[in-house]
């Protein structure tokens, strides 16, 4: 018997997207939200929390060019529905990059009720920045504030990069469903 090989698929290029669907059905709400990504129409496979060394990041509408209908996709998703009206949610990708790109960064993925599309991003952010922080020996305190701690990451110089993506919604007052999304797709 020989050996399973294995070919290794190290991403070269991504892009985030976020999205918002509503509709009655919970399963269409979610539909819709990957139709207002602009990923509808590809076979999701989610990842986790690992941004590639060296992987370029380019801006939504020239990843989806890269694509094809029906397409494996591997992405980190966020994702989360209600149909409880007034009720706020949000989905957020965290993105943190270091300085040294042959070194990996990491993203994270928030899913939250009750907070601003603001407030879930900066979560999402500082989750992301935490976890590179721990690996690259980056000293923090989790008790600061989230922009106190930014701008020790920042001065440290061994993250170079902090953003998010994040969608937002409440609930509809008629009932349906709404659903956010917010995602990495790796696109090359």
């Amino acid at each position: 018997m020989s050996p399973i090989q294995t070919q290794q698929f190290v991403p070269s290029k991504a892009f985030m997207t976020t999205g918002v669907g509503v509709h009655r059905e919970k399963l269409t709400s979610f539909e819709m939200a990957l139709r207002d990504a602009g990923i509808a129409a590809y076979n999701i496979v989610r990842v986790s929390s690992i941004f590639p060394p060296r992987c370029e990041i380019v801006e939504r509408e020239a990843g989806v060019q890269m694509l094809k209908p029906g397409q494996i996709l591997f992405a980190v998703l966020a994702e989360m529905a209600t149909n409880e009206p007034g009720r706020r949610i949000a989905s957020s990708i965290g993105l943190a990059l270091p300085k040294d790109r042959d070194q990996h960064g990491y993203i994270s993925e928030v899913h939250m009720h009750g907070r601003t599309k603001e407030s879930s991003g900066e979560y999402a952010e500082d989750l992301a920045a935490s976890m590179l922080a721990t690996v690259l020996g980056e000293p923090f305190d989790p008790d600061a504030a989230w922009d106190v701690r930014k701008e020790q990451w920042m001065l440290g110089g061994k993250i170079v990069q902090t953003r998010n993506f994040t969608a937002a919604a409440l609930g509809p007052d008629d009932g349906q469903w709404v659903t956010t999304v917010a995602s990495t797709v790796f696109c090359g």
